[in-house]
């Protein structure tokens, strides 16, 4: 301080830089809890299938600009009127050929929570093959999707591959934790807690 009790431009330019940090921390904060909650609602998994993730940059410049395909909103009345139909023929009636048939009539193939139900369809019908197809391409369009993890990792585990499961699981860790009932499922599953020859899902 100088003898006129202002500080010098040393003291004004510490108590600035405290400012910003405390400023940097706040905001660092506030986006992690953020992407915390928007992890958590995606992992929780419903009827309502979750946005596709926006489309990648990284094409624009070596690629000519292509007319985006058109997709159904999430808000759609006539999308999500499908999508449950569809999963109410999963889910309640087990058919799953004519689920595979609604679900591709939505159009929307290349969304994860689409493509996930597909393959879930073909794995119960036996199609193991085109099951694994689907998932990839579920994980492909969102590598985070928990659900598509989950019964992935199903799959894995039908196929006797223990250890890709274990993969899957620890997947699923990372996007929502131990107390998701997608790590319960599949840790249950691969802990063989499963009743004999029957997967949660």
């Amino acid at each position: 301080m100088t003898r006129d009790g202002h500080g010098t431009s040393a003291d004004t330019l510490m108590n600035t830089a405290a400012s910003l940090r405390g400023t940097a921390l706040a905001l660092g904060l506030a986006f992690t809890l953020a992407l915390a909650s928007a992890g958590q609602a995606r992992a929780a998994g419903a009827e309502t299938p979750s946005a596709p993730p926006p489309p990648s940059d990284s094409k624009a410049t070596t690629t000519k600009h292509k007319k985006p395909k058109p997709q159904a909103s999430l808000d759609s009345p006539e999308f999500l009127a499908g999508y449950r139909a569809a999963y109410a023929t999963i889910y309640e009636r087990n058919d799953y050929r004519t689920a595979i048939s609604e679900l591709k009539a939505l159009g929307e193939d290349d969304r994860a929570d689409v493509a996930n139900l597909i393959g879930y369809s073909y794995r119960k019908l036996g199609n193991y093959e085109l099951a694994q197809l689907w998932y990839e391409r579920a994980l492909k369009a969102d590598p985070n999707h928990v659900k598509t993890w989950q019964y992935y990792g199903l799959w894995q585990l039908e196929q006797g591959h223990a250890d890709q499961a274990r993969v899957h699981l620890a997947r699923i860790e990372q996007l929502c934790g131990t107390t998701c009932p997608e790590y319960r499922s599949l840790a249950a599953a691969i802990d063989g807690k499963a009743p004999a020859g029957h997967f949660a899902y």
